[in-house]
């Protein structure tokens, strides 16, 4: 891989090509991200590149008046509404602490230095790429909502309902329910790559990257950017 970038996703909306033809595109705000760790075989085992995305807001506590947490000189102006783990990571990369992180294994690990700043010109127009986000949670749902089960016959001798399961498997063998067995939970919320998508347009003033089709996630979501596996 040799491009990745984090971004959040904006909306769907359509714009028109040279020939007229409407596209529906997805809008993501990808980056600036901040290169905050370099990853090596000999210290790490691995190499990656970590990229840090989305400012935290200061929460300034100064320590005074009756029931607030005091603080010390030292700390008095940090950010508190994170932890001082990785509080110290960021200091030591000398980088604004960012609210999101993640690692990318890169081929070109040379051609990166902690504190250099990524932005959405790393894609052009007409890249393949895949993205990756968290799907919208459902909730609890049924077989037919979660696995497009299909309902049971609507007469005598299926109810009392006809969107259950059916069968969960025999009786005397196997005596269990196999493990992976297609039934109804929560849908949705998990880790979901939509691959081999196209950038149709890329705005380098205001870091978006317009992308053809759906991505996962909701408006808002966090999602990554990497070169198509498949392309």
């Amino acid at each position: 891989m040799q491009k990745a970038i984090i971004g959040k996703k904006i909306g769907m909306t359509q714009i028109f090509d040279a020939k007229g033809t409407v596209i529906p595109v997805t809008v993501v705000e990808a980056g600036p991200c901040v290169v905050a760790q370099i990853k090596t075989v000999e210290n790490d085992g691995y190499e990656a590149v970590q990229m840090g995305f989305g400012d935290i807001k200061l929460k300034v506590q100064n320590g005074t008046g009756k029931g607030k947490r005091q603080r010390s000189e030292k700390f008095r102006n940090d950010p508190v509404n994170i932890t001082k783990p990785l509080l110290g990571h960021f200091k030591k990369a000398d980088v604004a602490p960012k609210s999101t992180l993640r690692e990318f294994r890169v081929d070109n690990l040379e051609n990166f230095k902690v504190g250099d700043i990524i932005k959405a010109d790393t894609f052009a127009e007409g890249d393949k790429i895949d993205v990756t986000g968290k799907s919208k949670g459902k909730g609890y749902a049924g077989v037919i909502k979660r696995w497009n089960f299909h309902r049971l016959k609507e007469t005598h001798g299926s109810g009392p309902v006809a969107r259950h399961g059916g069968s969960m498997g025999a009786c005397s063998t196997p005596s269990r329910v196999w493990k992976g067995k297609k039934m109804a939970g929560h849908l949705g919320a998990e880790r979901v790559t939509v691959q081999n998508l196209t950038v149709v347009k890329v705005d380098n003033e205001n870091n978006l990257i317009a992308i053809k089709g759906a991505i996962p996630g909701p408006n808002g979501g966090i999602v990554v950017i990497r070169d198509s596996v498949k392309a």
